[in-house]
């Protein structure tokens, strides 16, 4: 079975993959100093409850923007699963697409797996809105290859700036209000917000449309991915599981014939 991780800005994210089967996903908060110990605790113990042995992992990837934590990620692979991870981004790792780009060397990792899966999917010239801890625009054009983007502010990152900044203002959840207009202060932030992001979405993706020039397929990844899609018809398609899904294609295709 192949273990996949993505390890990203806030969360880590550990699956098992059987074939194309999940059979299972846990999450913890992204620390580069966590050790190779300190996953294998937690990791092997929530395995367990699925009824999965880490003896039945054979093969290892990992999509990495936080590099201060790889070492801790290949030692875990490699004292506890017995196997060597696979990085996106290294030599031996063949995406089979191209980055064109001015600086393919600064493209993130999420960002070209996202490529790989969402091209496996979807027919066409795309647009993948990845709801991290930044919000991301990716082009991926109909041959699969990465065309490049745009980056923001998360939403998270907003909102917390908008806290710290201004001594009068709380922290405020994420929802959909049913008036633009608010009528108290956490009203007028969550809207704020909200509609804030649904037009900057919908304002990015028309100007990328116009730019790229061609009528383009709208797919979105990440947590809040469904709450926004619900609120605008910009979004063609949610796929949650992209990124994992990319790692397990990748993965594939590095296989020998």
């Amino acid at each position: 079975m192949l273990l996949v991780v993505d390890s990203g800005n806030t969360n880590t994210v550990f699956a098992v993959y059987e074939g194309e089967e999940c059979r299972g996903v846990w999450r913890c908060g992204s620390n580069p100093r966590r050790t190779a110990d300190e996953y294998a605790v937690w990791l092997i113990d929530l395995m367990a409850l699925e009824n999965l042995d880490r003896n039945v992992i054979t093969d290892a990837i990992v999509s990495s923007v936080v590099p201060e934590g790889n070492f801790n990620l290949t030692t875990l692979c490699q004292r506890y699963f017995k196997c060597d991870p696979m990085f996106i981004g290294e030599e031996n790792c063949d995406l089979g697409i191209k980055a064109l780009i001015d600086r393919p060397d600064q493209v993130g990792a999420d960002r070209l797996v996202n490529t790989v899966a969402v091209h496996g999917r979807y027919d066409g010239d795309l647009i993948v809105v990845d709801f991290g801890t930044a919000t991301t625009f990716d082009v991926v054009d109909k041959e699969g290859n990465y065309c490049g983007g745009v980056i923001c502010p998360g939403i998270n990152l907003s909102l917390d700036a908008l806290y710290m900044a201004a001594a009068q203002l709380p922290r405020v959840d994420i929802k959909a209000t049913t008036s633009i207009i608010g009528k108290a202060t956490i009203p007028a932030m969550q809207s704020g917000i909200f509609w804030g992001y649904i037009g900057m979405i919908e304002g990015l993706v028309d100007r990328i449309r116009k730019e790229y020039g061609a009528e383009m397929i709208v797919v979105a990844t990440g947590g809040l991915a469904p709450l926004f899609a619900e609120a605008t018809e910009v979004i063609d398609h949610v796929y949650p599981d992209m990124t994992l899904r990319g790692l397990v294609e990748v993965h594939k295709r590095n296989q020998p014939q």
